[in-house]
């Protein structure tokens, strides 16, 4: 349904920009490249769901990016 939907995207969302704050602090140890990247991809996260939101977009995308994450 539709409101599980939109739970999933907020709480994915909050999830990558949980992670992009975490790469902004300068105690992070992980190497630059790695936190540009993972802020990067919190960034299309956030604006891709905005647009899954307004029903211009897939889900698709976000479901890639979190497989590939996992794997």
């Amino acid at each position: 349904d539709i409101a599980t939907r939109i739970d999933a995207l907020d709480w994915n969302r909050r999830l990558w920009s949980t992670l992009a704050t975490s790469c902004a602090d300068p105690d992070n140890q992980l190497m630059a490249p790695l936190k540009a990247q993972i802020i990067s991809i919190s960034l299309f996260v956030s604006r891709h769901s905005s647009a899954v939101m307004k029903g211009e977009e897939d889900f698709e995308p976000l479901i890639d990016i979190n497989r590939s994450i996992m794997q």
